[in-house]
């Protein structure tokens, strides 16, 4: 199959379906954030996180939360294209022409989905709030693609040559 002509047995997943498994996805989030900072905390000796004036946490805590997460979900996208959240609407990410997705196509869907929250880094400048906002307008943009894109595909799956279809 050529990758350049999209398959029309492809059905692209809707912008609500797309946003109902991402909510899904945020409790697996929360689940794998919470036991990591646990294991840490024990590992630890409580020692992880300090609050002297203002919450401080030791260098490596949240790259190790970074990886653990990236680690989520390619391995899901790898692994039959599908995410906790997908599972229920039926949803799997697929290349553009229907294959199963890259290790570096989930690589690159991953960072071009997560660059918004690079702007969290104006809280240094103009607050916490401000960047707060910076990244869901970030976000609503990204999302907002699937719009205007004719197989509904959002910024980050065009970045990465990827497709989020509906499976029967």
């Amino acid at each position: 199959m050529n990758p350049s002509i999209p398959n029309a047995a492809l059905v692209p997943a809707t912008l609500p379906r797309r946003l109902l498994a991402l909510f899904y996805d945020l409790w697996a989030v929360i689940a794998i954030v919470a036991t990591v900072g646990y294991i840490c905390q024990r590992a630890t000796g409580g020692q992880l996180i300090a609050t002297a004036g203002h919450v401080e946490t030791v260098w490596w805590y949240q790259p190790l939360q970074g990886l653990v997460l990236s680690a989520y979900f390619i391995a899901s996208w790898l692994r039959g294209g599908q995410t906790l959240g997908m599972r229920p609407w039926r949803l799997r990410l697929v290349r553009s022409d229907g294959g199963p997705v890259r290790f570096a196509q989930a690589a690159i869907r991953l960072l071009a989905g997560a660059a918004p929250l690079l702007l969290l880094e104006l809280a240094r400048v103009l607050g916490t709030a401000a960047s707060l906002w910076a990244v869901l307008v970030a976000w609503t943009i990204w999302f907002a693609w699937a719009l205007t894109n004719p197989r509904r595909r959002t910024l980050h799956d065009v970045i990465a040559g990827t497709e989020l279809i509906r499976i029967a």
